[in-house]
């Protein structure tokens, strides 16, 4: 496995399709009515708060590609799957994408600057690191309000920080497999 910042970056990327894959297995069993409850948080719902994540993820995961047409979609409609079953299969595989991004990175190309394209300004260049470092505090900002909306359901919100700890590897051991990871 790759270490410094390359092994960080994919290390997170890991965790973050873990924590997705988790969470929105967890939200499997709400119905859509429960999924798109409201519920107080930034988002008014589970739907409009994991919804959220998965747009936000597509655009910053496009920069980072530089993907030519990414200003083109800034002001597409956000995606709305219906419920965590159907979203679940668009995140995991845009969080796919996004470790595959990782997978492919060096510690000079993560210093690489890039400049997040946007509609009425040009922000200042930044870093790739920066980039993915505020792609996955924005998932686990996220994460977080969810995980507390859905405390407020029928189902029991699962553990999202026994991913990092040799001690807790069995805990994660099936989810990774599951998802076709080899476990950590």
């Amino acid at each position: 496995m790759a270490t410094g910042l390359v092994g960080h970056a994919v290390a997170m990327a890991r965790n973050n399709i873990w924590s997705n894959h988790r969470l929105l297995t967890a939200a499997k069993p709400l119905t859509q009515a429960e999924f798109a409850e409201k519920r107080t948080s930034f988002f008014p719902s589970l739907r409009a708060t994991l919804n959220h994540i998965l747009w936000v993820d597509t655009y910053y995961i496009d920069a980072l590609l530089r993907d030519p047409t990414v200003l083109d979609r800034y002001h597409d409609p956000q995606p709305d799957f219906p419920d965590a079953a159907s979203l679940h299969t668009a995140q995991i595989a845009s969080d796919r994408r996004l470790l595959g991004f990782c997978e492919r990175q060096t510690e000079a190309s993560l210093a690489d600057t890039i400049v997040l394209p946007r509609p009425n300004r040009k922000p200042p260049p930044t870093t790739v690191i920066s980039v993915l470092e505020h792609l996955f505090q924005h998932q686990t900002h996220h994460r977080g309000q969810a995980h507390a909306m859905l405390a407020g359901t029928t189902i029991k919100p699962p553990q999202l920080d026994e991913f990092f700890l040799a001690g807790e590897q069995h805990l994660r051991r099936d989810e990774l497999l599951e998802l076709g990871l080899e476990p950590s």
